[in-house]
């Protein structure tokens, strides 16, 4: 009833065993497959490093001081590529991306103001009856064109806002799209997303 088996069937029925050496090497292939690539690693490591509670205030500002420098780098960033979920609260929500790509989408005359007063405060030192005519000139188109065009902005923009947005808040807007209008379009920030004369899209 009972027989031991022979060795033909324990070598048929069981695998060889691994020697000493073929263990170890079969260990450290498993250890280097699991090894955290380097980006992982520091990944890990900060993580780590937020859930472990500072030891002292000068690890708790060093980290506060990093935080608020990794903040303002990615708002930074946001400001240039129009990242909406790193922009500054002044910044964000669709209505006032509209805002922006509407000043964007035109050309404002108040965008021209800064260097006509620089060119007219030049003309100011040149002292010929022609130069002052000059700087009249300019002085008067400057102001009346700027309030032309800033009333018409205004008066453009409130329409679109009550025909696009009627259910969300435009508080602010009016005047967060014209004094964007007085900004030179390179300095602008958030950058702009639209180029001139585009045709903005009915839905934001």
């Amino acid at each position: 009833m009972f027989r031991r088996r022979s060795t033909s069937d324990i070598d048929a029925g069981d695998p060889t065993p691994e020697t000493a050496e073929e263990t170890l090497r079969h260990l450290q292939g498993q250890e280097a497959k699991g090894r955290p690539t380097p980006k992982r690693k520091e990944a890990e490591t900060a993580r780590k490093q937020r859930l472990t509670p500072p030891r002292d205030r000068k690890e708790a500002a060093r980290r506060m001081r990093a935080k608020r420098s990794e903040e303002r780098q990615r708002t930074q960033a946001a400001l240039h590529t129009g990242n909406e979920a790193n922009l500054p609260a002044r910044d964000r929500g669709k209505v006032r991306r509209f805002a922006r790509d509407l000043v964007d989408s035109r050309r404002n005359v108040a965008e021209y103001l800064l260097p006509l007063l620089i060119i007219i405060l030049v003309l100011g030192f040149v002292r010929t009856s022609a130069a002052a005519w000059v700087q009249l000139v300019l002085w008067a188109v400057t102001i009346v064109g700027t309030f032309i065009d800033t009333g018409y902005l205004i008066v453009k923009i409130r329409k679109e806002l009550a025909r696009r947005f009627p259910t969300e808040s435009t508080r602010g807007v009016t005047a967060y799209a014209v004094l964007r209008s007085a900004q030179v379009r390179r300095f602008r920030l958030p950058r702009p997303q639209v180029e001139r004369g585009a045709k903005l899209a009915e839905r934001y």
